[in-house]
């Protein structure tokens, strides 16, 4: 019989009734034989369920032994032709290697590497296979498409089997990271360069864990509103046991297992290396993640060992194999692939002579082709099938692999071989030898791609396993193949009109009033996605939960506390409002889900995600980032926005920069509208270039929470405002002394500063004689991209009539400086100064510096850019001009009570 284990309670020597331990053991072990281990599983819940009853401290422990999940009489066997494979994966890692090594080899004038990876594709290779070859279907008429989020770092062995595909050129190989010229591949999964080939952009570590969390939850809302048939399809993540250290890695499993998505896989490929060495040395990754995942809910499958370990564990019938198998930390387990058979003899099985006597008639090259379980092609077929399969819960596979499998001295387990993208001639040759690639020496030195003629058994059963799961992968869909005409925008004339006497709103409310319109559609509505984090209410957006409901998969199983009121807190099955609770990323998350649509689902669906703007691109700025790459279709609201706006909240939630932070990423159109009708004809002009022309551009509005008199559109005006810039109000006549005019002066604002800069425009006439007209200014931003588009143009057209930025073409037709404010940092309104006609001064005000919480007439104040300031810096510009003397300055100064003296703002 075997030794009884050690748990925290104590070692085997303290059983104070060993007989009776025995007695336990015993029955266990044959319930296990007779009746197998689903029997025994469900006794232990039983006992342990009884335990709890009675109040006694269970032992519990997140862990299971380091071996195979799956034992080998529970394998599901492979159908394919593992030689055949085999064969076929040979031939992708050669020319995953040649690709990356030749790239490097050959450098222009100026020198310089393009770099790229062998290593991880290498490790991977195996599960890559087993997942083309008999899992992961493309969509057909039968099947929607799974979704890959692959690795980022493996592109070139997808390039590589693409090519042997036919779907990737030799032409296309030879240029790998070289896309200037549109000829080559880009270095990772991008859209946006390959828009039909990339899905995802996973090579920002952590993002596509969290994404596909969320595109999986997606999947399930789609299904369950009846939008979309969803039910067999599957989202697999492939990750790398390093990656898992980011937070987003690991910060939504949570939320996998509460909704129970069982359409999800985790595929995590446990090399134990980082970058630059171990992922936990010291540790063991593989057992700290499985704790993670099933502490969380998650179906766990571990596949360590591949099938030449299964007659040796079947021997070791007192475990001492096991305990060193869980006593080596993965530092040792890197040194034994690093090294050769004889070192792996000595310091693994050398640990226990029983060990060691198992291997005594293995000869040192038999105990180095002991391999792990992730370069096994029956053990991960057979994980693979387990995964699908399950139900009720998102599975994790944990697969061991070797970074840099099949590279030899150079890379194999190295911790170099991340870096490692040159191979010399001996590497190479060592490399076509231990694969068996039929290319001779006298070859070598060219390092030639490797393709078998289309009528090879190998040919044919790529093709072959391919139609039978209904395509080629990966693949992307451009544009959805359904149609949608949006709404005239007469039908939001709610927003559009002026306010009547004492029914002042806030831009937040117009935005509201247009979504509660656009719902009403019958044909759009149901494709509006509302995305919430916990701030509803804030926004004024209680009223949707009755309207429309909150998307829960177990619908609403309390009775919520405001059952009473009309808007109380209603969640349903079909729900479709999505809330994401305390969440930032998540609802970003979801938001990509929503605004990629079409092209995952081929379903057009318009995400509307509202948050308070510090919180968005400044926090959730990679996501932002990957949403362009992904090439998304939504809207971003940024609540309560600018610096002076949220007063009472301080710090860290006062927002000068979002607009800046969106002009970064160059298909987000931002606005930072002041006026209700602005926001109405800019998302109506979204939801045109979105829904119905499917431009691949997605839109960011900040949003305020003040409530004012709203002006009403003024017809003609539509155009100008999608482009940045409109007459707001005219400059009053004023009769100047002596028959001159009124010095002139042109105010520009956006956002809340407007209407700093319509108050300023009564002072200056007021209290100074000066003429000023105030420009409604939707969007630096966009005024910022016209000038420069302009500017780029008559550069490269020298002998052409010039452009003029539409800045310039609006100002024309007027005179005297031109002064901007917002409340954003200075840099948003200064973007646009090349642009001002030739000869105008042009002045910013704006809130750089820490926010504070005051009230917001003190913030303006303290930030310098309310109507007073205003008035000062147009005064000034007029000064510099020699129209007014500069003591008109001083004793506006004077006359404002202005503080000449205080600090800067931007260091208090």
């Amino acid at each position: 019989m075997s030794a009884l284990p050690e748990n925290r309670f104590g070692s085997a020597a303290n059983d104070t009734d060993a007989q009776e331990t025995r007695e336990w053991m015993d029955a266990l072990s044959a319930v296990i034989d007779s009746e197998g281990p689903e029997r025994a599983h469900f006794l232990l819940e039983q006992l342990l369920e009884h335990a709890r009853q009675n109040s006694i401290d269970k032992p519990f422990s997140a862990n299971t032994a380091y071996v195979n999940t799956i034992e080998p009489d529970q394998e599901e066997r492979c159908p394919g032709n593992l030689e055949i494979e085999e064969r076929l994966r040979a031939y992708m890692r050669w020319n995953a290697m040649a690709m990356v090594v030749k790239a490097n080899r050959h450098h222009p004038p100026e020198g310089g590497d393009l770099g790229g990876h062998i290593g991880s594709f290498a490790s991977l290779a195996n599960m890559f296979g087993a997942g083309f070859n008999h899992f992961w279907h493309a969509e057909s008429e039968n099947h929607g498409g799974d979704c890959l989020y692959i690795q980022g770092h493996v592109s070139p062995g997808i390039y590589a089997r693409a090519y042997l595909e036919g779907r990737l050129t030799e032409e296309q190989l030879l240029n790998f990271r070289q896309e200037v010229d549109g000829k080559g591949l880009s270095s990772y999964p991008h859209p946006k360069l390959m828009p039909e080939f990339w899905q995802f952009p996973t090579v920002s570590m952590g993002l596509g864990p969290l994404m596909a969390i969320y595109q999986a939850r997606f999947l399930k809302y789609l299904h369950a509103r009846g939008i979309a048939d969803t039910a067999n399809r599957k989202v697999w993540v492939f990750c790398g046991d390093g990656e898992m250290d980011e937070v987003e890695s690991l910060g939504a499993i949570g939320l996998a297992a509460r909704e129970r998505l069982d359409n999800l896989i985790f595929v995590i490929n446990c090399n134990l290396q980082r970058l630059d060495g171990p992922v936990r040395g010291n540790g063991k990754i593989i057992q700290e993640l499985e704790a993670e995942f099933r502490g969380s809910g998650w179906n766990v499958i571990k596949l360590l060992w591949g099938s030449n370990w299964d007659p040796l564990l079947a021997r070791d019938k007192d475990g001492a194999l096991r305990k060193i198998m869980m006593e080596t930390n993965d530092g040792d387990y890197q040194s034994f692939k690093a090294n050769d058979g004889a070192y792996v003899r000595k310091h693994f099985f050398g640990r226990d002579p029983r060990t060691l006597e198992m291997v005594s008639k293995m000869s040192d090259e038999d105990i180095w082709q002991l391999r792990r379980g992730g370069h096994d092609s029956q053990k991960v077929y057979a994980a693979f099938d387990a995964a699908v399969k399950h139900t009720g819960q998102p599975t994790v596979l944990l697969v061991k692999t070797v970074k840099g499998f099949g590279m030899g001295k150079i890379g194999e387990g190295k911790n170099t071989v991340h870096q490692t993208k040159k191979l010399g001639d001996d590497d190479i040759r060592a490399f076509r030898d231990r694969f068996n690639i039929p290319i001779p020496d006298s070859q070598l030195g060219d390092l030639p791609f490797y393709k078998p003629a289309d009528d090879t058994p190998e040919m044919k059963y790529l093709h072959e396993r391919r139609k039978a799961l209904g395509g080629y992968l990966p693949h992307r869909r451009v544009k959805a193949d359904e149609s949608f005409t949006v709404p005239s925008l007469d039908t939001f004339k709610a927003v559009l009109e002026p306010t009547a006497e004492g029914r002042e709103i806030s831009t937040t409310q117009a935005y509201v009033r247009f979504l509660t319109q656009l719902l009403r559609d019958k044909a759009l509505g149901p494709r509006v996605v509302p995305i919430l984090v916990d701030e509803a209410r804030t926004f004024g957006m209680e009223g949707l939960f009755r309207q429309v409901g909150i998307y829960n998969p177990d619908g609403q199983q309390y009775t919520p506390v405001d059952k009473d009121q009309v808007m109380y807190y209603k969640e349903d099955k079909s729900g479709q409002i999505l809330q994401e609770g305390i969440n930032e990323a998540g609802g970003m998350a979801s938001w990509i889900a929503a605004a990629t649509s079409y092209s995952t689902n081929n379903r057009i669906m318009v995400p509307f995600y509202v948050y308070y703007s510090m919180f968005g691109f400044q926090r959730i700025g990679d996501l932002a980032w990957a949403a362009g790459d992904m090439q998304a279709r939504g809207f971003l609201l940024g609540g309560t926005s600018g610096r002076t706006t949220l007063n009472g909240e301080g710090l860290q939630h006062e927002d000068g920069h979002s607009h800046i932070l969106a002009n970064t990423i160059p298909n987000c159109v931002s606005y930072d509208p002041t006026f209700a009708h602005e926001v109405g004809v800019i998302l109506h002009h979204g939801l045109k270039r979105m829904v119905e022309k499917q431009d691949n551009v997605y839109y960011y509005l900040t949003l305020l929470n003040e409530n004012y008199p709203m002006p009403g559109l003024q017809p003609g005006t539509e155009e100008q405002i999608i482009k940045g810039m409109y007459l707001c109000k005219q400059a009053p006549a004023i009769k100047a002394a002596k028959g001159k005019e009124a010095p002139a002066v042109q105010l520009l604002g956006s956002g809340t500063i407007l209407r700093e800069s319509i108050a300023a425009q009564e002072l200056l006439e007021k209290d100074w004689g000066v003429a000023a007209s105030v420009w409604s200014c939707p969007s630096f931003n966009e005024l910022t991209r016209d000038g420069q588009d302009a500017d780029r143009w008559n550069l490269l057209h020298p002998t052409e009539t010039p452009r003029v930025p539409f800045v310039a073409e609006q100002l024309s037709a007027t005179s005297g400086p031109v002064v901007a404010s917002t409340d954003y940092m200075k840099a948003y309104a200064e973007q646009i100064r090349p642009f001002i006609p030739k000869g105008r001064s042009y002045r910013v005000l704006g809130t750089d510096g820490f926010g504070r919480s005051d009230f917001r007439s003190k913030l303006r104040e303290h930030f310098e850019v309310n109507r007073h300031y205003i008035v000062v810096a147009a005064l000034k510009a007029l000064a510099d001009d020699g129209v007014l003397p500069a003591q008109k300055v001083a004793d506006a100064i004077k006359k404002y009570g202005i503080n000449a003296d205080k600090i800067n703002p931007l260091y208090a």
